[in-house]
């Protein structure tokens, strides 16, 4: 059952979790503790029972949490290879659920694992989910009124919360427009992303479009298409302009 404490829910998880450091599994639980310390997306918290506590070695750290109380931390060492400061606990927590679970740093960890599935980025909210559509809606992207893309066979990517994304077909962009960058950026419900600059005239709009060229399963069905920040171009869908995105 979830329990909400100030601002941080807790609730129980039921997906086998894994946490490999240096090619060894630390974590290894059926019973993790999803917990919202911020409302986007919740973190993993492993009972202690099932940590490999041998090789977390006490640090002098010790964080403060107006919600979760102190946290004393550990440092992960594993041979040779250590992470300082990376696993936390609040063992006196006014959270009781808490006390006797620990809390590691996501990207000091080599691997996460869901079940035998990686996961990326951090932990996928269990209440959060991809549409992906396919739409007859023609779609158009323009900047100052020049036509970046626009096709009559777009995908619209529905995700819990956020505002609808219009993916487009890579051969119904303006390719020649897009100068491609060194930036990306990774979700953990739709993989890494790759970006584009627009240049149109005497506009530069960079890192505007993206697009995942090898998405995750369930979001496969964006491979080869580009999407574009909304915020930042005009989006017509049958010719109707957007209300720009604030997200």
């Amino acid at each position: 059952m979830a329990s909400n404490r100030g601002r941080v829910r807790v609730e129980p998880g039921a997906k086998r979790i894994r946490v490999y450091v240096a090619g060894v599994a630390i974590v290894d639980t059926i019973h993790p503790l999803y917990v919202w310390e911020n409302p986007s997306y919740p973190a993993y918290y492993i009972p202690a029972a099932d940590v490999r506590t041998d090789l977390l070695e006490p640090s002098a750290t010790v964080t403060h949490s107006p919600s979760r109380g102190d946290a004393v931390s550990f440092t992960v060492r594993v041979g040779d290879d250590q992470r300082v400061d990376a696993a936390w606990q609040y063992r006196e927590s006014p959270i009781e659920e808490l006390r006797d679970h620990i809390r590691f740093d996501w990207h000091a960890m080599d691997a996460w694992f869901e079940e035998d599935v990686e996961v990326f980025t951090h932990a996928r909210s269990p209440y959060t989910r991809i549409d992906i559509l396919p739409t007859s809606r023609v779609v158009r992207v323009e900047v100052n009124g020049v036509v970046l893309a626009e096709s009559p066979r777009a995908l619209v990517l529905h995700e819990t919360g956020l505002a609808p994304r219009w993916y487009i077909p890579q051969v119904d962009v303006r390719m020649d427009l897009l100068v491609p960058t060194d930036h990306e950026t990774h979700c953990p419900y739709k993989g890494r992303a790759e970006y584009w600059s627009a240049r149109v005239g005497d506009t530069f709009e960079e890192n505007v479009v993206w697009s995942y060229g090898t998405p995750l399963p369930e979001s496969q069905g964006i491979a080869g298409h580009l999407a574009f920040y909304d915020e930042r171009v005009s989006v017509f869908v049958d010719g109707v302009l957007q209300v720009r995105s604030t997200h």
